[in-house]
């Protein structure tokens, strides 16, 4: 079981609790959710039009998690902030690696019919994501149906699964890419607090407008991992890229982070 934060909050002021929060097993923190926080603006606010990006109060944190060996995790914030927190690693902290848990590519939805204009501020760029590969970090895309701007399917598709990962490999390299699928088992509870707090979930109707259009599942990898995997080896992917993407370049960056172990390999 690996413990993450998706905001900082939790530390309530006390930069000490980190090393707490370490022994207590969290191995990972986003400092912003979406919204604005004292840590920094995250996606939604940027979205927004909110500009404040990572504040000091954020780098303190940052560099508190590298001291204690918990990974930085860019999921989920603001361009900004996201750049602000990845200057600060590089020049702080060189040979420390970060981390997109689960983002997917606003490449690969970009020149979709039906994009959206702004497209879906869940998703990162591609310079955000060549940064983590250089970093030694890795990029995780999540299979979660609303964040695919333009397509937003019933059903996601093995091949759809696939043509994510196989975007983030040829962009970044084989060894930066792994998985992740933020699966919510159901959208009901999210839908009830969306519904319930509009002014915390402020996304001008994107995410309603993408479950109407059918994107209304959650991204059951499980149930189509099999398949994805068949799709990746018609793609010729082998057996030895497989086991990199399924876990191996995850557990490479725990150990450099959390235990200091190991090196980076060279990006592509």
């Amino acid at each position: 079981m690996i413990w993450n934060s998706q905001t900082s909050t939790l530390i309530d002021g006390d930069l000490k609790k980190i090393a707490l929060l370490k022994e207590m097993g969290v191995a990972s923190i986003i400092l912003s959710y979406n919204d604005l926080f004292r840590a920094g603006s995250g996606g939604l606010a940027e979205y927004n039009g909110n500009t404040t990006g990572v504040t000091a109060w954020g780098l303190a944190i940052v560099d508190e998690m590298v001291k204690y060996g918990i990974m930085v995790d860019l999921s989920h914030m603001g361009p900004i902030t996201t750049k602000g927190i990845m200057d600060h690693m590089d020049k702080t902290h060189p040979g420390v690696p970060y981390v997109f848990t689960h983002s997917l590519p606003t490449g690969l939805y970009k020149n979709e019919p039906k994009a959206t204009k702004k497209g879906c501020y869940r998703n990162i760029s591609d310079e955000e994501a060549l940064r983590a590969a250089k970093s030694g970090g890795y990029i995780s895309p999540t299979f979660t149906e609303w964040m695919m701007d333009g397509v937003w399917p019933d059903d996601i598709s093995p091949k759809q699964c696939a043509d994510m990962i196989d975007y983030y490999v040829k962009l970044v390299g084989v060894d930066h890419v792994g998985i992740a699928t933020d699966d919510m088992f159901t959208t009901k509870p999210t839908m009830n607090f969306v519904d319930a707090n509009p002014n915390l979930y402020n996304d001008g109707g994107y995410m309603v407008k993408a479950f109407k259009a059918g994107a209304d599942g959650c991204g059951e990898l499980a149930k189509i991992l099999a398949a994805v995997t068949d799709d990746l080896w018609a793609r010729g992917y082998s057996n030895e890229d497989l086991k990199k993407i399924y876990g191996g370049n995850k557990m490479r960056v725990y150990a450099q982070v959390w235990e200091g172990e190991g090196e980076k390999p060279k990006a592509k």
